[in-house]
C-alpha cells in the first residue's frame, strides 16, 4: 500500500476562496520550460522504447519520480468520479490506497454552495501529506454547469461567439472561471473546440462556438485564455473534434469518415490554434477518425494522439481521455483493456467517472500491463512527469478555503452580463 510521503512541494497556509491563488500563471515566468518527448515508440511487442534517460525532465520532478512507487505513480494518472455528497470512511479509504491524482465532480454531487466547499475541503484533507489533486468540473456555462443553483447563470458558448467580441469573451472565461474557483476547483474541462459542423449534432449544440473553424478557434480560444488568467487549468475538448456526428458517445460510438484534407481545414483548426496559444491540457474524444485511424476510438489511438496531436500538431502537454464509462467505450471494450490502451497510444491522465469497480479494475490493469512488460515504466514516468509539471505551475496544493463568497461572485456575474449580454 502506498503511503504518505514528502512529495516536495511547498508548504501549505489556509487560503480562502476569495484570495487569488498561489498558481495563477500570469505571475509566473514560463519561458524556457523544457519540454517532454511523447515516449510512445513502440517495439513489435507494444513495449515503450524510451529508456527514461534521455528526456528532458526537470530534474526536481526527475527526483520526486525516483521517489514514487509504481502504485502512487499510476494513481496520479486518474481522474476519477464520486457518489454521494460528502466524504466518508470508503471515500478516505480510497484515497489512502490508491493516491489518485484528481477528482471530478457532477451535480449528483453538489447540493448547495456551502456543502461543495465542505466537500472539496475534505477531499483536501484526506489527501493530506500527498500530491495535490486534480478537482475537476465541466463548467462550460450555458445547459452544461454543475454548480449550485444559487449562482446565476452563464452564456452558452453559442451566445459568447454571437455577441463576437473577443474582450467579452475573454471577461467571460475569467468569471466562468472565478466561478468554480472560489470553492477550490482548479481544473475546468472547458473550453469545447468543436465546430457545430453538422446541424443535427445535439450532445455539442450551442456548447460549440460557432459552425466555422474561425469563430471557434477566436472565441474558444479567449475563453481559455480567460480561464487559465484565473489560475484554473482550462482542458480543451474533444480532440480531435466531436462536431460532425448525430451520436452522442456517452450512448455509442460515433465514426468520423471525413477526409484528412477537410480534417485539417476546419476540425483540427482550433485545437491547434490553441495549442499555438499555449494549451496545456486536451482531452480526446471516443470518436472513431477513419482518416486517421478506422479501428480505434481517438482516446485509445496511438496514430491520433502520439501521430496527430503530438507529433503533427505539436502538443506536448496533459492528454486527458473523456470517460472511460461512457458507452462508446463500454459497449466496445472491457474498461481494463480500455485503460491500457489509453496509455500506450499517449494518454497522461484517464477520466473514469462512474463504479468504484470500474475505477479499480482499470487501476490494477494499468500495473499489471507495466508488469506484464506491455507497458515499460518510463511510459509512465513520461506521464507522470507531465502531470507534476502541470501541477506545480499552477501551485496545486491541499489548502482548505474559509469561505466562497457567492454574493461577491453573483454581482460580478450581474456586472458582466449587463456589460456585454443584456439587450445586445
Amino acid at each position: 500500500m502506498p503511503g504518505k510521503r514528502d512529495d516536495g512541494y511547498p508548504a501549505e497556509q489556509e487560503g480562502n476562496g476569495t484570495e487569488t491563488p498561489a498558481g495563477d500563471p500570469s505571475e509566473k515566468d514560463t519561458d524556457g520550460e523544457e519540454q517532454l518527448p511523447d515516449g510512445n515508440e513502440k517495439n513489435d511487442g507494444g513495449v515503450s522504447t524510451g529508456d527514461g534517460k534521455d528526456t528532458d525532465i526537470d530534474e526536481t520532478i526527475r527526483t520526486r519520480l525516483s521517489r514514487m512507487t509504481l502504485d502512487e505513480k499510476i494513481g496520479q494518472m486518474f481522474i476519477i468520479g464520486l457518489e454521494g455528497t460528502y466524504i466518508d470512511e470508503d471515500i478516505k479509504r480510497l484515497v489512502a490506497d490508491r493516491l489518485p491524482g484528481g477528482f471530478i465532480l457532477f451535480r449528483h454531487n453538489i447540493t448547495d454552495a456551502d456543502q461543495l466547499l465542505t466537500f472539496i475541503n475534505d477531499l483536501k484533507t484526506a489527501n493530506d501529506g500527498n500530491i495535490p489533486l486534480f478537482i475537476s468540473v465541466d463548467e462550460e456555462g450555458g445547459r452544461i454547469s454543475r454548480l449550485p443553483d444559487q449562482l446565476r447563470a452563464m452564456p452558452s458558448a453559442m451566445s459568447v461567439s454571437e455577441l463576437d467580441n473577443e474582450t467579452a469573451t475573454y471577461e467571460t472565461g475569467k468569471i466562468l472561471a472565478e466561478r468554480i474557483r472560489i470553492f477550490g476547483f482548479n481544473m475546468d474541462f472547458a473550453p469545447v473546440l468543436d465546430i457545430l459542423s453538422n446541424p443535427d449534432n445535439t450532445v455539442i449544440g450551442d456548447r460549440a462556438f460557432g459552425t466555422n473553424a474561425q469563430s471557434v478557434s477566436k472565441h474558444g480560444i479567449q475563453m481559455m485564455k480567460g480561464i487559465r488568467d484565473t489560475g484554473i487549468i482550462p482542458v480543451v475538448k474533444h480532440f480531435p473534434g466531436h462536431g460532425d456526428t448525430d451520436i452522442d458517445s456517452h450512448l455509442g460510438l460515433p465514426i468520423i469518415s471525413q477526409g484528412m484534407d477537410l480534417l485539417s481545414e476546419r476540425e483540427l483548426v482550433p485545437f491547434r490554434r490553441a495549442v499555438d496559444e499555449g494549451a496545456e491540457a486536451v482531452m480526446a474524444a471516443h470518436i472513431v477518425v477513419t482518416a486517421v485511424d478506422p479501428r480505434l476510438p481517438a482516446s485509445l489511438s496511438g496514430a491520433v494522439i502520439n501521430g496527430l496531436l503530438r507529433k503533427d500538431s505539436g502538443f506536448d502537454g496533459v492528454v486527458i481521455t473523456d470517460d472511460l464509462t461512457m458507452r462508446a467505450i463500454t459497449d466496445n471494450f472491457e474498461i481494463g483493456d480500455a485503460a491500457v490502451r489509453s496509455v500506450i497510444a499517449g494518454c497522461d491522465i484517464l477520466l473514469v467517472c462512474h463504479g468504484r469497480d470500474k475505477q479499480e479494475e482499470a487501476m490494477d490493469a494499468v500495473r499489471n500491463a507495466v508488469e506484464a512488460g506491455m507497458i515499460d515504466e518510463c511510459r509512465i514516468d513520461e506521464s507522470v512527469a507531465r502531470i507534476l509539471k502541470l501541477k506545480e505551475k499552477y501551485g496545486l496544493n491541499n489548502n482548505a478555503y474559509r469561505y466562497a463568497d457567492v454574493d461577491m461572485l453573483n454581482e460580478k456575474i450581474d456586472g458582466l452580463l449587463a456589460k456585454w449580454y443584456n439587450d445586445n
